[in-house]
């Protein structure tokens, strides 16, 4: 048998003496289970709720009776956002963005009712899922495990009587490493088997899981390669847990916390008020259809009429305020676009920061592959929003069209005591409305994204290597 071979089982058996590091390890392998059940289980009810609501939503909206299209467009739906099958695993943004939306003509809303403002403050630390417990939990205890490995031989003299008997430093070195290794994995096991149990439910993203499950093992090595790193560079096991200890403060608690702060600071954002004021006073300048002598509107109507070859739009084959409001609605959305893409922009911007921010903090750049892979991050909730306001443009264009084309402009404009009544168009046209159906990412697009966050971990593992390998050729030197 190797001396690395037997180092790393002298090593193990060490950890298995000791009762507070066994009894540790059980109860984070207890926590875990517990994150995933209960990560499961408030998924799936969050995932029954709103496909409850989201069905009472569509049925109301079918019920409507006869009325003018336009009633309808005002009348508007809710929609929700459908959790993808890893959320259980990471949930991400989910709870800060919110999961439904208000779809309704001349308005583009935001998504609401987010889990952190119907929930406790807590839930603004980090929720009990497997990706905060080995984000956050895992890394605490395998300092606690491993901090003395090559201090405590370095501070009882032990060390030069190894290398006495034969072993080399990297031998000494791997073998530690090796040791505090498989104990990361068997924490990290709990957490991947309850992922895959959880993923496999609904739906199969093979390459994402994959990125996922890369991405928390070489989290987890790197910090057995930090700790081993650090245990080789102190005189003594304290020097070593207050070092390590400060370590995982740093970078698994305080920055990814700072780090968001930070970039919001750099890259402000203008909140829902400010937008709406700037967008009313744009929709001042863009024009008023209901002002006859307004400019963009009178070129407008003279197209119309030209088009048709009719002088009056009483002459007209089709209900002018039909094409009124398709025109209006143009117009409008293209406003909202401009504003949602300068609002993206910036949110962008501020990801990016966060992101690069991962070279600093390895926590970081395995939250952001998690997320990514997990679909959750911002990017999967820009995608929801994307495909809503898609919906609610092409919706309301349809009542338009179809008040356009089903209600006479005579009608639309009688005001005598049976005008209302002619002016509705059949309940049946709700029915056969299209339902909104949200299209979520493949495996592949989900994996993509998670490259970024997956390289920054690869760096910092290779780079933790290297010095890992500087320090073991100098292990022993200093008395």
């Amino acid at each position: 048998m190797s001396a690395t071979r037997l180092i790393a089982r002298d090593e193990l058996r060490l950890m298995a003496r000791n009762r507070v590091a066994v009894v540790a390890t059980l109860l984070l392998v207890l926590l875990t289970l517990v994150a995933v059940a209960n990560s499961w289980a408030h998924q799936r009810s969050l995932a029954d709720q709103r496909a409850r609501h989201a069905h009472a939503a569509e049925a109301a909206f079918k019920a409507q009776p006869d009325r003018h299209p336009h009633r309808v467009v005002h009348y508007g739906t809710f929609i929700f956002r459908p959790l993808g099958p890893l959320a259980a695993f990471d949930p991400g943004v989910d709870a800060f963005t919110g999961n439904s939306m208000f779809l309704e003509g001349h308005r583009q809303n935001t998504a609401n009712f987010g889990d952190v403002r119907q929930s406790s403050l807590l839930v603004r630390f980090g929720q009990l899922t497997p990706a905060f417990v080995l984000q956050v939990v895992a890394p605490l205890l395998l300092v606690f495990l491993g901090y003395g490995g090559l201090a405590r031989e370095t501070e009882r003299g032990t060390l030069r009587l190894l290398m006495l008997q034969g072993a080399t430093r990297g031998q000494v070195v791997r073998g530690k490493l090796a040791a505090l290794g498989i104990v990361a994995i068997l924490i990290g096991l709990p957490a991947m088997v309850g992922f895959v149990l959880i993923a496999g439910q609904t739906g199969s993203l093979l390459l994402s899981m994959l990125a996922i499950a890369l991405g928390y093992f070489a989290y987890l090595a790197l910090w057995a390669i930090l700790i081993t790193l650090v245990s080789a560079s102190v005189r003594c096991g304290r020097d070593a847990l207050l070092a390590l200890v400060a370590l995982w403060a740093v970078v698994a608690v305080l920055l990814p916390r700072v780090v968001p702060d930070v970039a919001s600071a750099v890259v402000p954002i203008e909140n829902r008020m400010q937008t709406d004021v700037a967008i009313a006073r744009d929709l001042r300048r863009m024009g008023d259809s209901h002002d006859p002598d307004d400019p963009h509107y009178a070129r407008f109507k003279q197209g119309v009429l030209a088009r048709y070859g009719v002088a009056r739009v009483e002459d007209l084959p089709v209900n002018y305020n039909g094409l009124l409001g398709m025109e209006g609605e143009r117009l409008t959305t293209s406003l909202f676009d401009r504003y949602t893409g300068k609002s993206y922009a910036a949110q962008g911007r501020q990801n990016d920061l966060v992101v690069a921010a991962g070279v600093f903090s390895p926590a970081i750049a395995l939250r952001s592959l998690s997320m990514a892979a997990a679909g959750t991050d911002f990017a999967g909730h820009r995608r929801f929003l994307d495909q809503a306001e898609a919906y609610r443009y092409a919706l309301v264009q349809m009542l338009n069209r179809m008040q356009a084309e089903a209600v006479g402009y005579a009608d639309d404009t009688a005001e005598d005591a049976g005008a209302d009544r002619r002016k509705r168009v059949s309940a049946e046209n709700w029915k056969a409305m299209p339902q909104f159906r949200f299209v979520g990412p493949t495996g592949a697009e989900l994996a993509r994204c998670a490259l970024p966050g997956l390289g920054v971990l690869l760096a910092w593992l290779a780079c933790g290597a290297l010095l890992l390998a500087r320090a073991s050729s100098r292990l022993g030197d200093r008395r």
